[in-house]
């Protein structure tokens, strides 16, 4: 174990996480004199190499969080044209994916219960044998969310929870970091997928998350059932972190989705997964005879 991290996860326990995020977010509102926005955007982009060219405007941004937040310009990403595709819903680094084994998820060699991660039980047993990705979103990212498929946003879950870093400091040292942090799971019945989760998990100095389909400043807890549900396309946007995090996603095992990526870099829309249809064609013929078998 380093030393230096692990005096580092020491330190970020005793501090005031949840005060030090409030006073985060309200900082990344402040509305600042143009000549202070363009400079604190111009060290950010120095030192986090962010590069501009594929969003709205190059300038111009009103507060930190309306420069963090920045909206990807018309055009700027394609699309697969093959709908069997799932596309990765944000920017970032695949830190894990696999199997769902049982009712458990493995992060970094960290198993996870997936009914603290979605917020309902019932839920969580559709994802038993299914499949799910971690994909991690550092300062230099957008910070934007995306619908990795097709569908309708039935619901939308927002849990408690408290604000440690997501980095590699707090998944090493941290137990149980992603079920310990405030997260937003986003339920997307998909076209030909089944049900599809996006959970945004929160972090240190991330203030606040907004939905698509919630309107409200921050999600409020609990859960919201979106009647009706909310139509959604492939690549739209879901959600916004207003700094900084993480997004794990689960598919059922009917999806029968295969993995395109593997750890490392990946960018919104780009395709995370495939699905095999005659897979999934062949599971469902096998389901609709047991179930003429059961009615006889």
């Amino acid at each position: 174990m380093n030393a230096i991290t692990y005096a580092t996860a020491q330190i970020v326990r005793v501090l005031p996480r949840t005060r030090i995020t409030r006073a985060a977010g309200h900082l990344a509102d402040y509305a600042w004199p143009d000549l202070l926005g363009k400079a604190v955007v111009h060290f950010y982009c120095r030192a986090y190499n962010v590069k501009l060219d594929e969003c709205c405007k190059r300038d111009g941004y009103t507060s930190f969080d309306d420069f963090f937040t920045r909206e990807l310009r018309e055009g700027a990403r394609t699309l697969p044209s093959d709908p069997r595709i799932v596309i990765s819903p944000a920017d970032g680094r695949i830190d894990s994916l696999g199997r769902v084994d049982g009712h458990r998820f493995e992060v970094k060699g960290r198993p996870y219960e997936v009914s603290e991660l979605v917020g309902d039980s019932a839920e969580a047993k559709r994802y038993e044998g299914g499949s799910g990705c971690v994909v991690y979103l550092s300062p230099r990212d957008y910070h934007r969310v995306h619908s990795p498929v097709a569908g309708k946003i039935v619901a939308v879950r927002s849990m408690r929870g408290d604000y440690y870093p997501v980095n590699a400091i707090g998944i090493q040292h941290v137990p149980k970091l992603l079920v310990r942090n405030r997260r937003v799971a986003i339920v997307i019945d998909s076209q030909g997928f089944g049900l599809v989760t996006v959970v945004m998990v929160s972090a240190m100095v991330v203030g606040r998350i907004t939905v698509t389909g919630i309107d409200a400043r921050d999600v409020p807890i609990g859960c919201h059932t979106l009647k009706p549900p909310r139509a959604i396309a492939r690549g739209e946007q879901i959600g916004i972190f207003h700094l900084g995090s993480t997004a794990v996603v689960f598919f059922e095992p009917g999806a029968k989705v295969r993995f395109l990526a593997g750890v490392g870099p990946i960018r919104f829309a780009e395709p995370l997964a495939i699905q095999d249809v005659q897979d999934a064609i062949q599971e469902a013929t096998q389901n609709a005879i047991q179930e003429k078998k059961g009615a006889e």
